[in-house]
C-alpha cells in the first residue's frame, strides 16, 4: 500500500517499527505511546509494535521488548569502577551492547577520560553471554566513552598487551602508546566456533583524518593534542597486532569499514573475535524478526529523536523505510525534529513525517512532553490516513 492523503481501507494493519526518541521515551515506549493515539482516533486499527535499534544506545531493550531474555551482570565500566549491564538472550543468540558497559552513560556527569576509558567491561559482557550458551552474539557498537582500538574488550577475553617491561599497559588509548608486544593466543577458545556480527551505522577506518579519534574523539572529550595522541597510539596498535602470529591482517583490517566504529571497538572485534561487519539496522531487524512482521502490515510507522542527515546514513528509521520500499509497503515517520526536506525523506522512501516540534515548538517542552505530544501526533496520522 502506497501512503496518499486520504483514507485507507478498512483492512489496513500498522506495523509501528520506531527507534527511541533519546532522551525522552524509549523504542517501547514510542511504540506504546503511538498505538494509543492511532487508536483513540481509530479504534478498531490493527496495530502490531516492533521495538528497534540500530547497534548502539537501545539495542538490548528493543531485543528485550521483542521477547527476548534479559541478563544482568557486574562488570567493569569504563572508568574501571564496577557497573550493572545488560545483554539479551534467546535460542542460543546474544545481543550485547558495548555502550551497556563501555558507554558515555557510565561516567559520571560532567566527566569524560578520552586517553584512558576503557572497554575491557564489554569484553566481560561478551564472556557472559558465551557462558550463558550463546553460539551466535550480535555486538552493537555505538555511543562509546572509549578510543581503545577495543583492546580492553580483547583483554577481558583472554589477550595480553605488555609494555617493554612485560607489564600490562595502561588503559584507554593512551595506555597504547606504550604497547611492545601484543599476544591473542590466550583468547577465549569458545569464540572460534562462535557467529559475532559486528552491528554498527558507521564505516569509519581506525586511523587517519576518518578514523575513529579523529572523527569521534572530540566526542568523547578530546583536545586536539589527545586526539593526535589517540590516533598516533591506535596506528602503533595496529603496527603491533601485525607482527603477530595470530594477526597477520592487522593492516588491512584496520582499513576496513567499521573499524573505526565506537572508538576502534570494531577493529578489536574483527581481528581478535573474527566478527564480520553489517550495518546495524540490517543486523537488528533480522534479529527481531521484521521480515515476517512487514509481511502482515500494510503501513509502517518508523521515527527517532531527530529525523536529519544522520537518519539516512545507516540509523534505524531508514533501515526500516528500505526494506518496507522493498516490499511495496508505505512508509511514515513520527520524530521530535524534523530536518529533512520532503525530498530527502522521499529518497529515503518515507512518505510524510509528523514532528513534535508541529505541536510545540519549545523543544525543551517536547522532550519533557514527549510521550503526550507524540500521542497528539498518532492521532493525527489516524484521522489522516487511517479514517
Amino acid at each position: 500500500m502506497q501512503v496518499t492523503d486520504g483514507a485507507v481501507s478498512e483492512a489496513a494493519r500498522v506495523l509501528i517499527a520506531a527507534d527511541k526518541f533519546k532522551g525522552s521515551l524509549t523504542a517501547a515506549q514510542v511504540a506504546e505511546r503511538v498505538t494509543a493515539g492511532l487508536r483513540r482516533a481509530a479504534p478498531g486499527v490493527r496495530v502490531e509494535a516492533l521495538p528497534v535499534a540500530d547497534g548502539g544506545d537501545g539495542t538490548v531493550a528493543a531485543a528485550v521488548a521483542t521477547g527476548f531474555e534479559r541478563r544482568e551482570v557486574r562488570v567493569t565500566g569504563p572508568l574501571g569502577d564496577a557497573v550493572t549491564a545488560s545483554y539479551a538472550l534467546r535460542d542460543g543468540t546474544a545481543v550485547v551492547e558495548m555502550a551497556e558497559a563501555s558507554g558515555l552513560r557510565r561516567l559520571p556527569a560532567g566527566t569524560l577520560a578520552p586517553l584512558t576509558a576503557t572497554t575491557y567491561g564489554s569484553g566481560e559482557l561478551l564472556r557472559a553471554a558465551l557462558d550463558a550458551g550463546a553460539r551466535s552474539i550480535v555486538l552493537g557498537v555505538g555511543g562509546s566513552a572509549t578510543t581503545d582500538g577495543g583492546a580492553g574488550m580483547l583483554a577481558a577475553l583472554g589477550a595480553r598487551f605488555l609494555d617493554a617491561d612485560g607489564r600490562p599497559v595502561g588503559p584507554g588509548g593512551g595506555g597504547l602508546r606504550d604497547l611492545a608486544t601484543a599476544d591473542l593466543s590466550a583468547l577465549d577458545s569458545r569464540l572460534a566456533g562462535t557467529d559475532i556480527v559486528l552491528a554498527g551505522d558507521v564505516d569509519n577506518p581506525l586511523t587517519g583524518p576518518t578514523g575513529a579519534a579523529a572523527v569521534y574523539g572530540p566526542q568523547k572529550g578530546a583536545t586536539p593534542e589527545e586526539v593526535a595522541t589517540l590516533d598516533a597510539a591506535l596506528a602503533h596498535y595496529a603496527t603491533v597486532l601485525a607482527k603477530t602470529d595470530e594477526s597477520p591482517r592487522a593492516t588491512d583490517l584496520a582499513l576496513s569499514p567499521g573499524a573505526g566504529a565506537a572508538g576502534g571497538i570494531g577493529y578489536g572485534a574483527l581481528i581478535g573475535l573474527g566478527a564480520r561487519f553489517r550495518p546495524g539496522i540490517e543486523v537488528m531487524l533480522d534479529v527481531l524478526g521484521f521480515a515476517p512482521a512487514l509481511a502482515r502490515a500494510t503501513l509502517v510507522i518508523t521515527g527517532e529523536g531527530s529525523l536529519d542527515e544522520q537518519t539516512l546514513h545507516g540509523k534505524a528509521p531508514a533501515g526500516v523505510a528500505a526494506a518496507a520500499r522493498a516490499r511495496g509497503v508505505g512508509t511514515i515517520a513520527v520524530c521530535g525534529r524534523l530536518a529533512l526536506s520532503p525530498e530527502a525523506l522521499a529518497t529515503a522512501g518515507i512518505a510524510r513525517a509528523y514532528a513534535l516540534t508541529d505541536l510545540e515548538p519549545d523543544p525543551v517542552v517536547c522532550m519533557a512532553q514527549a510521550g503526550p505530544l507524540l500521542e497528539r501526533l498518532a492521532s493525527d496520522i489516524a484521522r489522516d490516513l487511517l479514517v
